[in-house]
């Protein structure tokens, strides 16, 4: 195998891909894998995606699954480290960012030393940082609906601030006016930032020009923290160096078979409307009431009973998805950790029935869910293949069941209203 460029660290399954995805698109041969490999990979990559599900557990958790993962990326040989987060930030202010970026930080260069940035500006998934403010859509963050997300409600669009609760170490700001002069220009604030005792850099970008230009002011920075848009801009690295090829084809995977099948456990304003879209087109849709589960009914085997005669009409969603409203009041009676752990084992094991039922197209929305599934499916490891909507690739993997298949895991903020339907539509 040849030797790895890029080592990322990503605090979710669906934010894995999405990271992976915009590294296919800009050149590089990316493979993902699901929690740290115990040995080396046997496939040729330029970068390689770890995939955690540390976004949400205990800080100290988040901290110690992240080094184990940095220890494996450094016995590859990476040339640099890329902690990936979710374009809307998900982490109050007892979060995960700051602790997880202050310990690779300490590894990387030594106890309270070292510089890096963060930036989880996406602009074609309408993320976007001005004045170190981070805006979903037209809307502040707080303002989008995330601030009733029920594991990490964002109430707080001012990065610097937030991100500045939950470290030690000093946080500023890279303000437009700056990352519009280019390269150079980025890099002399950085620098005098670092002079000013600066040690987490906030970079505002409202385009991919922006993403474009950051992208060389970081050539050599040890550890870059961002989400899946600074990705963009990173490639052009190495291939100006000579160490990437480019114009590689590099999302090339076995062509598409057997039946399809959507698992959403997603409660976002976009997994929502995407569900209603997939009804009203008329396509067969199964809800999981978590109260049932709890009070002990098959709602497993009552949902695969439903989805086995229909299969081969064409795609069908089950889901827990629903308003935030209706989440709450399940909160409310199960207590917030259970029901979400009831509805992530549940569709988990609904999925492995859907495979062992012929399905070989699956469709998972949510971090939680995506996680929980993959798990449930045995998968170790991802290969990255085209895109169908900004942040959400195909990818193909081998499960423990035995079949590859090919499966697609949409961050729950992600994809167009049509996203169920039309995902299904390329042959």
């Amino acid at each position: 195998m040849n030797k790895l460029l890029l080592g990322c660290i990503a605090d979710d399954f669906t934010g894995a891909t999405d990271l992976a995805n915009n590294l296919v698109r800009a050149g590089m041969r990316t493979l993902q894998t699901i929690g740290v490999p115990e040995g080396p990979l046997h496939a040729e990559a330029d970068a390689v995606v770890v995939a955690l599900k540390s976004r949400t557990v205990p800080a100290a958790d988040a901290v110690q699954q992240s080094l184990a993962a940095l220890r494996w990326l450094q016995a590859q040989g990476v040339q640099q480290v890329y902690f990936k987060y979710c374009s809307t930030f998900d982490s109050t202010p007892a979060g995960n960012i700051g602790p997880v970026t202050d310990a690779l930080l300490d590894a990387l260069h030594g106890a309270g030393q070292g510089f890096t940035i963060a930036c989880p500006a996406f602009p074609e998934n309408k993320r976007t940082v001005f004045k170190g403010h981070l805006f979903a859509g037209d809307v502040l963050l707080n303002e989008s609906g995330m601030q009733n997300h029920p594991l990490t409600p964002m109430t707080d669009a001012n990065l610097v601030r937030v991100l500045q609760q939950q470290t030690t170490r000093k946080v500023g700001l890279v303000s437009y006016e700056v990352v519009a002069q280019g390269p150079q220009a980025i890099t002399r604030r950085l620098q005098a930032l670092q002079a000013e005792g600066v040690q987490i850099a906030v970079l505002d970008a409202i385009s991919n020009e922006d993403l474009m230009r950051i992208g060389p002011a970081l050539r050599g920075m040890a550890l870059v923290t961002a989400g899946s848009g600074i990705a963009i801009g990173l490639p052009q690295n190495w291939q100006a160096s000579g160490a990437l090829a480019p114009g590689q084809a590099s999302d090339l995977l076995p062509p598409f078979e057997g039946l399809g099948a959507v698992v959403s456990g997603s409660c976002s304003v976009a997994t929502n409307a995407q569900v209603l879209a997939f009804k009203r087109a008329g396509r067969p849709a199964f809800a999981i009431d978590p109260v049932a589960v709890a009070a002990g009914d098959d709602v497993v085997g009552s949902a695969l009973c439903w989805a086995e005669p229909l299969l081969p009409g064409g795609p069908v969603l089950v889901y827990a998805t629903a308003a935030s409203q209706a989440v709450q009041a399940v909160q409310a009676q199960l207590g917030v950790a259970e029901a979400g752990a009831l509805v992530e084992r549940t569709l988990a094991a609904i999925a492995s029935g859907l495979i062992g039922r012929g399905v070989r197209r699956l469709v998972v929305a949510g971090g939680e869910t995506s996680g929980a599934v993959v798990q449930a499916l045995g998968v170790r490891q991802m290969a990255i293949g085209a895109q169908i909507d900004p942040g959400v690739p195909w990818t193909w993997a081998r499960t423990a069941l035995g079949p590859g298949i090919h499966l697609a895991l949409k961050s729950g903020n992600f994809g167009s209203e049509d996203f169920f339907l039309k995902t299904f539509e390329a042959p």
